[in-house]
């Protein structure tokens, strides 16, 4: 599984530690990813992803998942989550047309 946010697409940078003697050795700096679950409103389910801690925060400040989805374009979101979008907008054309 890639060290990779599904929703915001931060992945692991790399970088040096310093030390007092000014000496550099490689690092890498991984992205804080949590396993969470949203709720899903369309779909009626939750939904678990592996998402930065500021994904949550974006997701959450745009009023949720079902209407992050629908504004995010696609080629910011990982492969399943853009299976999760088309489900959760088959969903709600569904209800408009009932």
């Amino acid at each position: 599984m890639a060290r990779r946010c599904c929703v915001t697409n931060k992945g692991v940078l790399s970088g040096n530690n310093v030390s007092h003697a000014h000496n550099k050795t490689r690092r890498r700096f991984l992205p804080n990813l949590q396993k969470v679950s949203f709720m899903s409103d369309a779909l009626g389910r939750c939904v678990q992803l592996r998402v930065s801690a500021k994904g949550v925060r974006t997701i959450e400040k745009r009023g949720g998942l079902d209407e992050f989805l629908m504004d995010a374009s696609d080629h910011l979101l990982s492969a399943n989550v853009i299976a999760i979008k088309r489900a959760i907008a088959l969903k709600l054309s569904d209800q408009g047309k009932a």
